[in-house]
């Protein structure tokens, strides 16, 4: 191993041990959903048609809205994505005339086609989306007061992780701190992007006030096994509306079958906590690396994570590229291909990115991507073993002249 990588696992050693210490009560929390729900080995066989009691399906959504401490849950293989989970809630949560406010500046580049300038997006259906911007990397809450008097909205959108953008994530305690600023304004509907936030803390966004929170299943809660799927957890009468909208108003999730089995989804989501560990492991590693080579990071080393993702400021365009192919190159799949930017579906600029996944572009595998614009940001997330995650970083530190 390198030598530079071994001096900084030694000193990342403390952050190591609370990340465990993180990932042992949410492996409880996990396990005590499963036990609560009494989940069986026929829970995980298929069903074809409608999928009319389909327990596998309904048990599924028992244990993940237990795991986040709601009312209900709707989880789906039929949901392909973050952004169609995203998509699905908040087409359920409003109608024609309302407004959606987000109070973390703007959302996601997949989103804004959702958004408007899409045909079928929610400005076609006449909801209106506005966003209150960040002012210094943190919430405005004098400007959201104002925009809420101002726009009356029926939901108010908070996005936990970073997107494309240069801040650290939002923690349980920043969210919670806006879901009680928003209250004393309204008792509209508050929803979270959840995605890269599942099992970081020892809370999630709904144990902080949150009436809905939404992510994928490719992503943290599914543990790199889940194979596709999304999920929304919440109160009833929300969850209840969206359910309606991934399928049919009069069926609900009565209705929704998949005949490959629900194994993986129970598995990935038992495994999740110390996946999600060793993840935040790598980025931890990568940041105080990077940061002691001069690199801009976030978050800084020493500085806790509140998400996956560990952005590294690269400032030139070779660099990132020469970052991303390196990932890329010591993926266990696709290690001889070598990604080039290109205009990927639903985003404002051409986009580079390392996927070599079992699970094609699952983030909570190793993986990274970035915008090609300045100021070249790469954005490193994922990662199933730390030891994976040090084999990366040499070869990074090596592509990048660094060792």
């Amino acid at each position: 191993m390198n030598n530079l990588i071994k001096e900084h696992i030694e000193k990342c050693k403390k952050q190591f041990d609370e990340i465990d210490r993180v990932a042992l009560c949410n492996q409880k929390k996990v396990l005590d959903a499963f036990r609560k729900n009494r989940v069986a080995l026929r829970h995980f066989n298929g069903t074809s048609g409608y999928g009319y009691d389909d327990e596998g399906r309904d048990n599924l959504c028992r244990v993940f809205a237990d795991v986040f401490n709601t009312e209900k849950a709707v989880v789906s293989p039929l949901i392909t994505s973050g952004t169609h989970a995203i998509t699905i809630a908040l087409f359920g949560l409003v109608k024609s005339g309302d407004v959606i406010l987000s109070i973390t500046g703007a959302p996601y580049d997949t989103l804004h086609g959702v958004i408007e300038g899409s045909e079928g997006s929610l400005k076609d259906f006449g909801v209106n989306f506005y966003s209150v911007s960040l002012k210094g990397g943190k919430m405005d809450f004098d400007a959201i007061g104002k925009s809420i008097e101002r726009y009356n909205p029926a939901v108010v959108y908070i996005q936990r992780s970073r997107g494309y953008e240069w801040r650290d994530a939002f923690s349980v305690e920043d969210i919670r701190a806006a879901v009680n600023f928003v209250r004393t304004k309204t008792d509209c509907c508050i929803v979270t992007d959840n995605c890269y936030g599942e099992f970081v803390e020892t809370e999630e966004p709904t144990d902080a006030g949150v009436d809905v929170a939404i992510g994928s299943l490719i992503k943290n809660p599914g543990g790199s096994i889940a194979p596709t799927g999304g999920y929304i957890v919440g109160k009833q009468k929300y969850i209840d509306r969206i359910a309606g909208r991934l399928t049919a108003p009069t069926v609900g999730m009565e209705v929704g079958s998949y005949a490959a089995g629900y194994r993986n989804f129970y598995q990935g989501l038992f495994l999740a906590p110390h996946v999600v560990a060793q993840s935040l492991k790598t980025a931890t590693l990568f940041s105080s690396v990077l940061s002691s080579l001069g690199y801009d990071v976030k978050p800084q080393p020493n500085e806790k994570f509140y998400d996956i993702v560990c952005s590294i400021k690269f400032g030139d365009a070779k660099k990132l590229v020469n970052f991303v192919q390196a990932v890329q190159y010591v993926s266990p799949v696709d290690s001889y291909v070598t990604p080039e930017p290109w205009a990927m579906p639903g985003y404002n600029d051409e986009v580079i990115m390392a996927a070599g996944c079992f699970v094609q572009g699952a983030s909570i595998e190793l993986s990274c991507d970035g915008p090609i614009r300045a100021p070249y940001i790469g954005y490193l997330q994922g990662g199933v073993t730390l030891e994976h995650g040090i084999i990366a970083l040499e070869k990074v530190l090596e592509s990048l002249n660094l060792n």
